[in-house]
């Protein structure tokens, strides 16, 4: 009620910094409806190939789980972590993978076990102390260094190779 009394000009600077409405909000809200559900279709199909993948090859559904359902859908992490260290932003690429993964055993494993109950299901204590020896692995060379080298990427990488060729019997 105020500001209709002040001076034109005030009035203008008011409103410039009011929140306006944009014309595409409900354009861009029902884009971000339409990519939800093509993720989930998406999703969906994924998972089913995995399985039928997995049939197909005579390999556990646990290890395609563990291992090309795993990579599949940590690609956006990888994409983005890359393009962070690439520009310098190397806490960026560490948090996005630290904070994916937590928000993956938390957020989603939670909100799924909450759902229907989960088994292991060919999960073995090998792979959870792979699991676990890694994470060690990675922390203590980012605690003790503040940094994660191009040589203990490499090692890194190394042993992903090793673990996927075991895990899938290659």
């Amino acid at each position: 009620w105020e500001a209709g009394r002040e001076p034109p000009p005030v009035q203008q600077e008011l409103a410039s910094a009011a929140p306006h409405r944009h014309p595409r909000a409900p354009a861009g809200a029902a884009l971000v409806v339409l990519g939800l559900a093509l993720l989930i279709a998406g999703g969906d199909l994924f998972v089913t190939a995995a399985v039928d993948l997995a049939s197909a090859m005579g390999v556990s559904q646990a290890a395609v789980g563990l291992t090309i359902v795993a990579v599949g859908t940590s690609l956006p992490e990888l994409a983005t972590s890359v393009l962070a260290a690439v520009r310098g932003h190397g806490n960026i690429a560490i948090g996005n993978v630290v904070g994916s993964n937590i928000f993956n055993i938390l957020g989603i494993l939670g909100v799924t076990a909450a759902v229907h109950p989960l088994a292991l299901g060919g999960i073995s204590w090998v792979d959870l102390g792979a699991l676990l020896g890694l994470a060690i692995l990675v922390g203590v060379q980012i605690v003790t260094g503040n940094r994660l080298s191009r040589v203990e990427g490499a090692v890194l990488l190394v042993l992903f190779v090793v673990y996927t060729t075991w895990r899938l019997g290659v």
